[in-house]
């Protein structure tokens, strides 16, 4: 098989909650440990951080990944879901998995993960893990797919455990309340392994004190413990600060370790994530005249920072080009988008992708007002006709809707 085949054999094993959603979560840790076993334990060959959480551990992985780069460790990082490219969930020092690396992988074991019947992010997180290990990372960074508790990264013993905030997304797997959200992610906590948590929230603090003090476990709310004023990030969006934060008192820890890294180390690896990792679709802007921002936030919570953050930009007039997946709970995101704009209705190519002209309806029965297009990019291509030149046009929803305009 070629790269192409192999990546498509990948995706067609089993459900990949990226397309499929609730019928690709596994409820156990069996089968990651199984693979584990199977490749000899890659796992436990290269020191980490695991990052959980229910917005900005993506951005906080890439700031970690690049402060690390700029104290010239080899760093591993592995996040999801990819925007363009399946070699984007797994990088060293910002350069994607080789092609051949992958091709190779799944050929050694092919045998072995049919008969297991492993998913797509089973053996992604195998593959991970192995690419690190061979290739001798300093440390990885690694990201949490979903939840903490059963996620299959969760074999991992790290230096540090990092959640940056507790919000309502994936309920149907986490549970509906923020306590119980929180238990979920805060099954990534180890026995005397210090937790950084990015965001103090009354709902969630004593349950990760408890869980803190239950695996002896040293606790840091980052944001009563750093103040990041003085920092700056290539990252735009003032969203950012309670990521740099998070990052900021995890290279803290971690120099408590034994790692070496001096303070110009983060600010010049906060100036250059992008350079560094090749982070795309944060607060990303497209283009000038009219202005297109585009950015992957996808729920309630991460929208207030969007919202908040159009609110500090200057435009005649605002157009959204907007898509999202079916279990999204439409009825508290609408709320948070203005009426006086215009809208640009789009489904993004997976299954899980909300039927566009659904989308409408739920709008349009808030009194909202705006067009279905068959594609996102037709969307776009019909928001940048109507747009002047002092309009803001904004694409999200969804990380798939931005995926497919880069």
């Amino acid at each position: 098989m070629n790269y192409t085949d192999t990546v498509n054999w990948m995706f067609s094993q089993l459900p990949m909650y990226q397309n499929k959603g609730q019928s690709a979560y596994k409820a156990d840790l069996s089968n990651i440990i199984l693979l584990a076993d199977h490749l000899k334990h890659p796992e436990n060959q290269f020191k980490s951080v695991h990052v959980a959480g229910t917005n900005g551990k993506g951005s906080t992985s890439h700031m970690l990944a690049s402060i690390l780069q700029e104290a010239n460790y080899t760093v591993g990082l592995y996040t999801s879901p990819h925007l363009k490219d399946f070699r984007e969930r797994i990088k060293i020092n910002g350069q994607c998995i080789s092609k051949q690396f992958v091709i190779q992988f799944i050929k050694r074991n092919k045998a072995f993960f049919e008969q297991q019947k492993f998913s797509f992010f089973e053996m992604t997180v195998g593959m991970a893990f192995e690419y690190f290990a061979k290739n001798k990372v300093d440390i990885g960074i690694i990201e949490v797919g979903l939840g903490g508790r059963l996620d299959s990264t969760n074999i991992i013993i790290p230096e540090v455990s990092v959640i940056t905030n507790i919000g309502y997304d994936h309920t149907p797997f986490l549970g509906k309340s923020m306590s119980q959200i929180a238990k979920e992610k805060g099954g990534i906590i180890k026995s005397k392994i210090p937790v950084v948590i990015g965001e103090t929230q009354e709902e969630t603090k004593s349950i990760f004190r408890k869980l803190a003090d239950d695996h002896s476990s040293k606790i840091t709310f980052a944001d009563q413990r750093t103040d990041v004023s003085s920092y700056k990030s290539d990252l735009l969006g003032s969203y950012q600060k309670h990521n740099i934060r998070t990052a900021v008192q995890t290279i803290e820890e971690l120099t408590y370790k034994g790692f070496d890294i001096s303070n110009d180390h983060i600010r010049s690896g906060l100036l250059n994530v992008i350079k560094n990792t090749g982070l795309l679709g944060r607060w990303q802007i497209l283009q000038t005249n009219p202005k297109v921002i585009c950015d992957t936030a996808h729920n309630k919570e991460g929208l207030i920072y969007i919202m908040n953050q159009l609110g500090t930009e200057k435009y005649d007039h605002l157009h959204f080009v907007l898509g999202f997946v079916k279990e999204k709970n439409l009825d508290e995101i609408i709320r948070l988008f203005p009426k006086k704009a215009s809208y640009y209705f789009c489904k993004p190519q997976i299954e899980r992708g909300m039927n566009a002209i659904e989308l409408k309806a739920e709008f349009v029965k808030r009194n909202y007002k705006g067009e279905v297009y068959n594609s996102v990019k037709n969307a776009l291509k019909s928001a940048l006709k109507n747009a002047k030149n002092d309009d803001l046009i904004y694409v999200g929803g969804s990380t798939f809707v931005v995926a497919e305009i880069l």
